[in-house]
């Protein structure tokens, strides 16, 4: 038997919390209020010391463009705060609601409205019907990037059209934002389900040219029934995984029936209940299920589980399969339905999805806590090192190491170390962590330690085997790829926590020297100056210099604020034999200007 993955199926008990609050009630009321407005879209009201700002769905359609349907990247300048995964995975957006959210986040009495609500309230509620839910959330995004100290934010959305693609889900939840967004749901609700519908299709044509979504009520029933149809059988293939689609949704949905409710917040889950929630619909009702909101909202505020009686029979006894059974028939799907066996399973495959994140988590920080001999032993060689009598220091003690059972060791503990870090890489990139994983001080802190300790015993070995030779020095063409991962999960947390860890002011040398990429510097910097003595090119050479000389100050800078470890400055160590180095060609510049007059007499000489 499957292990429960919770004492309870809590997607109903949460549904049931959230209806308590009088937030879903407030909520629809200001929507009702914008929707009513003679002359704003947008409506602001104050209950108690929480306000609430609504956007009317049926008003901000009038000035859309036709290219609407088209996803485009979110706006740098507006969402800063947003992680980005790059180029070519951006959070992207539904253009036409975009600009939207442009026009009223430019409207000057907006804004001034704005301004004196998070002037006098702590608590901000945004809201939104149709495509108003879809503003709403760009707003919350946008206070959530830029003011999320000044006051709390929640959004709460009604019948909302899907807005962004996947990686703006994952964006949001990396930031940890996906808490502060709710959207409601009908059972048949056709608008949160209308953009999984491939384009071009017979109908969605008319879907582009339209944010309003309002076309869907002009249609003949034949064109209605159509239109249902494409939806249903587009939601059937992704819920099952059978083809991606351009829209993700994000945040938590709360999923509203006759019978009750359910909150989750799994995206595949949510697909899936988008599509067993509609089986037992019809054309009629995924338009009506569209403008009833009032009916669901009443309905579910009295949703207690403590108050109420099972339809069904009796309940399991186990307390898992007791929360998927009221689950179920909170979703409006009966036992005896095809589709509840498919709605049970999606259920618990959800559950069982973030059970297994956490787990992984929990498991990674035991196997952390095996392996930290494995580092602690390389710091005790890294001290020896330091002291010995040879005067190479660390990286160059490594770098012409023998074949001593300790070097052998400390060798092995190096792979083993990067074995460890790359199953985590895997994982992460995997999506099998907590999404905000790599944001958690105990694992950015932890990669930090491991990149500067042990990054230089890979450079040395890189050099020692000659593969600079092979693929070429080893920032460009030898650095592994966890070590760049951790530098931005590194300065991502610095951007976050607004620290600098390059300003604090030292008293003595690092135990680590800060920049794990020194000596693969120092090893460029040592190859340039071989190859800059038979350089015939005067370009070139001069080239060369400027290279050498950046590299010699960068380094002088680093030493006066004792950001290095102090082998760098051991007596034989690769850093000082390049000093020596350089100070030997430097005494013979004036020979070579003598050769290239271009070189003007002492500006390449620090």
């Amino acid at each position: 038997m499957e292990s429960e993955a919770s004492s309870f199926e809590s997607s109903e008990t949460l549904a049931a919390f959230v209806a308590s609050t009088p937030l879903l009630e407030e909520s629809w009321k200001a929507c009702g209020v914008a929707d009513a407005s003679m002359d704003s879209h947008f409506a602001v009201i104050k209950v108690g010391g929480t306000a609430y700002v609504a956007f009317s769905g049926i008003k901000l359609a009038a000035g859309v463009d036709q290219s609407c349907r088209n996803l485009v990247p979110l706006p740098d300048e507006l969402f800063s705060g947003l992680c980005m995964d790059g180029p070519d995975n951006p959070p992207m957006v539904h253009a036409g609601l975009l600009h939207l959210f442009l026009s009223v986040y430019t409207d000057n009495f907006f804004r001034n409205q704005m301004v004196e609500i998070m002037n006098t309230t702590k608590s901000l509620v945004i809201t939104g019907h149709s495509v108003g839910g879809a503003i709403a959330s760009l707003l919350a995004l946008w206070l959530l990037s830029h003011l999320q100290t000044v006051c709390s934010v929640i959004c709460i959305t009604f019948g909302s059209p899907m807005l962004g693609n996947e990686s703006y889900s994952q964006a949001i939840l990396q930031e940890r934002w996906a808490g502060h967004f709710c959207h409601v749901v009908s059972q048949h609700d056709i608008v949160p389900r209308l953009l999984f519908a491939p384009s071009p299709t017979p109908l969605i044509p008319l879907a582009s040219s339209s944010c309003s979504f309002q076309f869907i009520f002009h249609l003949s029933e034949e064109n209605k029934t159509l239109l249902f149809r494409i939806v249903l059988a587009s939601l059937e293939v992704i819920s099952k995984g059978e083809c991606k689609s351009s829209f993700w949704p994000f945040g938590s949905y709360l999923f509203c029936t006759n019978m009750g409710a359910v909150c989750v917040d799994n995206g595949m889950l949510i697909v899936k209940l988008l599509y067993l929630t509609l089986l037992n619909g019809s054309p009629s009702s995924s338009l009506d299920d569209h403008l009833g909101y009032t009916h669901f909202i009443q309905k579910v505020h009295w949703q207690f589980i403590e108050s109420r009686c099972f339809v069904g029979g009796n309940l399991p006894e186990a307390s898992y399969e007791a929360g998927i059974t009221l689950a179920l028939e909170s979703l409006g799907i009966a036992s005896h339905e095809l589709n509840s066996e498919d709605a049970k399973k999606a259920l618990k495959e959800a559950k069982k999805s973030g059970r297994t994140r956490n787990h992984n988590s929990a498991n990674l920080a035991i196997d952390l806590s095996k392996i930290n001999p494995l580092r602690a032993q390389i710091e005790w060689y890294k001290a020896s090192c330091d002291k010995s009598s040879d005067q190479m220091g660390y990286y160059d003690s490594y770098k012409q190491r023998g074949a001593s059972k300790r070097d052998f060791k400390v060798n092995m503990n190096r792979i083993r170390l990067a074995k460890f870090w790359d199953s985590v890489i895997d994982k992460w990139e995997k999506n099998q962590l907590p999404y905000d994983f790599h944001k958690r001080a105990k694992w950015v802190n932890a990669s930090q330690f491991y990149k500067l300790l042990v990054e230089p015993l890979d450079i040395a070995e890189y050099y020692r085997s000659g593969m600079h030779r092979v693929k070429g020095h080893y920032m460009q063409h030898g650095r592994e790829r966890r070590y760049k991962i951790f530098d931005t999960w590194w300065n991502d947390g610095e951007v976050e926590n607004g620290t600098d860890h390059t300003t604090a002011a030292r008293s003595r040398f690092a135990s680590s020297t800060q920049d794990s990429c020194f000596w693969a510097k120092v090893e460029e910097a040592r190859d340039r100056l071989i190859k800059v003595r038979a350089e015939a090119d005067a370009r070139n050479f001069v080239k060369m210099l400027e290279d050498i000389t950046k590299f010699d100050q960068y380094a002088r800078r680093l030493i006066e604020n004792k950001e290095v470890s102090k082998d760098v400055l051991a007596k034989n160590s690769s850093y000082t034999l390049f000093i020596e180095e350089w100070k030997e060609f430097q005494s013979q510049l004036q020979l070579v200007q003598a050769h290239f007059p271009g070189i003007p007499e002492g500006e390449m000489v620090p």
